[in-house]
């Protein structure tokens, strides 16, 4: 990819709000409307690293070969059976033999690839097995699997057991304990845990207080959280002080709860103190602007220090280009993240997706979809829906009825956004017959409705100027326990003409002493008119987005036995999970 004049890559995000991007020779541009638009012929070429290559494999000797094979041919079985144990089973009755380096190769390949259930399902069987001799080490990996996976009821059943036997208390297996209750939403007993560690031990470890601020931040404990992560900034006794993933923690923290001067001042910190900032940090950072300036500026201070972009990285700036309704510049940063080496998520395509679907650009956005099959990212039910409100917001109808169809028969089950997405598409078209068809084919396969689709079924009423309808609808809102959204409020306001209705309206809503005049109805069309494109940014709340980390890089060299947080690409993913989950914001 080039841009119009000779561009630093140093600079590159910055200067495509400047300059007018080309994609390739083969791609044309023609104006619409003063602005750049992309036809996307040649767009999204095939990279060679997204290829399939044969892995060329060396092997010591015969017996190593043979060695290695039959390994990879018993982790084939038990994640095609989805059981460890009875695969392992099967292979001692058959007289085969089960040597310990290959049971410790397989639990070690499942603990780096965080399938902590085979993990727990082996050590639980090997308890069981005369032939094995089952150590300290062993326990402290059982517990800190039932720690990873929230089961703090056999957590506890371990550490008694371990207390039992004999074994001095371990800061693995009390952290491990802790993590259990936090991931299991026991918020008050991992506090309880960790204090306890504190006062009487054992000493809680860097690895604990990672843990402790992180479940407090799930927990909505910021206080708490913010308490540990200053003591250890500030007071001299501390046993040592904050590291990169506490700050980086923080970060998320106060972002989390709106607090950007803070999330700021933490980042000014971590370079106070000397503490190095890695990609994350300024992943971090871009999660929570909202303007494509400011991400593309911290993009740029990004690659200023030195460091690559990853894939969260690249997507965070895509988004904001998206939003801004610059699909240019999104797609121009999504061709750079190839032609870096990146290989894109199924997330980063759906952004770049919504990029184009947001502005109705059907054939660029058809363009991304095929594009994702070619690179193993295979479609799901947020991608089909985004590419669906593609032609809706082309005011396609046809070609959106096919698609929903090619939904179905493709194996996806439609939901509510799906449905609401055709809803807004008819009633964007004043076709309230075609509305309510939609509905009701929606409640047969057993979809309750929510807010979207209430408020859009009051809308389509509103253009027929129907204000009993409307009431109607906004009624049922309410018994179904939905808290009508300031929309459907704006409506029926809106709807309201003679006297009574302004007076009914102004019950319903809650407002008692409102006043309509001509020119506040005038006022609120408006604003129905400018909501119009809010719809999507409600109803893509209830897609499922799937991980955006890096699954290449989560292959870390750490202890077997260490009960620490996940690699901190995890760290990315509750940034993103919000970010990312209202794509078309």
């Amino acid at each position: 990819m080039e841009a119009i004049g000779s561009q630093s890559l140093l600079s590159f995000s910055s200067n495509l709000c400047k300059t007018k991007v080309v994609i390739n020779a083969n791609v044309n541009n023609v104006k619409v409307n003063g602005r750049l638009r992309i036809v996307c012929l040649g767009m999204l070429a095939p990279r060679k690293f997204m290829q399939r290559r044969k892995k060329v494999e060396v092997f010591k000797d015969a017996a190593d070969e043979a060695k290695q094979k039959n390994w990879r041919r018993l982790m084939k079985e038990i994640e095609d059976e989805g059981s460890a144990v009875s695969v392992l089973r099967n292979q001692r009755n058959k007289g085969d033999p089960l040597p310990r380096d290959l049971v410790l190769g397989t639990l070690v390949r499942f603990k780096q690839l965080k399938k902590w259930n085979l993990v727990a399902e082996i050590l639980e069987w090997l308890r069981c097995q005369h032939w094995w001799d089952f150590s300290e080490m062993d326990f402290l990996m059982l517990i800190t699997a039932y720690g990873k996976l929230g089961d703090f009821n056999k957590a506890e059943r371990v550490l008694k057991y371990m207390n039992k036997k004999g074994y001095t208390p371990s800061v693995i297996s009390h952290t491990a304990l802790m993590e259990a209750y936090g991931r299991a939403g026991q918020f008050n007993e991992a506090e309880t845990v960790f204090r306890r560690m504190q006062l009487s031990g054992p000493e809680p470890s860097p690895v604990t207080y990672q843990i402790i601020l992180k479940t407090f931040v799930e927990g909505n404990k910021f206080n708490e959280a913010e308490a540990v992560f200053q003591s250890l900034l500030t007071e001299e006794r501390a046993p040592f002080k904050p590291d990169q993933k506490m700050f980086h923690m923080m970060i998320y923290m106060y972002k989390k709860a709106g607090n950007y001067d803070k999330a700021r001042k933490i980042f000014g910190q971590m370079a106070d103190r000397g503490i190095s900032q890695s990609t994350v940090t300024f992943n971090s950072l871009m999660s929570f602007e909202t303007g494509y300036k400011e991400v593309s500026n911290i993009y740029d201070q990004m690659q200023r220090a030195g460091l690559r972009p990853d894939v969260v990285s690249y997507a965070l700036l895509i988004k904001a280009y998206g939003n801004a309704r610059r699909e240019d510049e999104a797609l121009a940063v999504f061709e750079e993240m190839l032609d870096a080496g990146v290989r894109p998520t199924r997330q980063a395509y759906n952004i770049l997706l919504d990029a184009f679907a947001r502005c109705g650009m059907v054939e660029e956005a058809k363009t991304v979809f095929k594009s994702m099959r070619r690179d193993r990212c295979n479609p799901d039910l947020c991608s089909y829906a985004t590419m669906l409100s593609a032609y809706v917001n082309a005011s396609n109808m046809e070609d959106a009825e096919k698609f929903f169809k090619r939904l179905k028969d493709d194996g996806l089950q439609p939901n509510v956004v799906t449905y609401g997405t055709l809803m807004k598409g008819y009633a964007k078209e004043n076709d309230l017959e075609k509305v309510m068809q939609v509905y009701e084919r929606m409640r047969m396969e057993g979809i309750e409705a929510n807010q979207t689709i209430f408020t859009t079924i009051m809308d389509a009423h509103g253009k027929n100027s129907d204000f009993g309808s409307a009431v109607i609808w906004f009624k049922e809102m309410c018994s179904r326990g939905l808290p009508p959204d300031q929309k459907a409020k704006n409506i029926l306001l809106s709807l309201a003409k003679a006297p009574e209705e302004q007076a009914e309206a102004r019950v319903l809503v809650g407002e008692s002493v409102i006043k309509l005049s001509h020119n506040t109805v005038n006022e609120l069309s408006q604003v129905l008119h400018d909501d119009d494109d809010d719809d999507e940014e409600e109803e893509d709340e209830d897609v499922s987005a799937p991980d955006l980390g890096n699954d290449e890089d989560e292959d870390e060299d750490e202890d077997d036995v260490d009960a620490g947080l996940d690699s901190f690409e995890d760290e990315q993913e509750p940034l993103l999970a919000n970010h990312l989950m209202s794509s078309r914001g």
